[in-house]
């Protein structure tokens, strides 16, 4: 078992953890991340549903073409204002936020401060 392995199996079980608590609602939905070693995936998911109601990523058109970014972090940044105007557009302010587990530090942390600038409360 390499150490990926052992890393990737604590995350997961912080994970289970963390969602064992909370859960997104109508009302107030669930801002989940989720990051890979080259992009940051975000998305406001209702889980009485099972729908999600706003995403965005470092793959998206508007990141891909926009500005080029120095590092990861700033990348991060941008996801999470703009998966926070498409939040607001769709009329949702209040969000839980699901850090999937990872720590909240770097890219995790800036996401959050992203979303919360574009006008998220969390």
């Amino acid at each position: 078992m390499g150490s990926t392995n052992i890393r990737q199996a604590a995350r997961l079980k912080r994970k289970k953890r963390i969602r064992k608590k909370i859960s997104g609602t109508p009302q107030r939905p669930r801002l989940s991340v989720f990051r890979s070693s080259r992009h940051i995936y975000a998305q406001i998911v209702d889980d009485t549903s099972g729908h999600t109601l706003a995403a965005a990523s470092t793959l998206d058109k508007e990141a891909q073409g926009g500005p080029k970014f120095e590092n990861k972090v700033e990348a991060a940044k941008f996801v999470g204002k703009l998966v926070g105007e498409r939040a607001i557009g769709k009329g949702i302010k209040d969000v839980i936020f699901d850090r999937n587990g990872f720590l909240y530090h770097g890219r995790i942390k800036s996401l959050s401060e992203g979303a919360r600038e574009a006008g998220l409360i969390f």
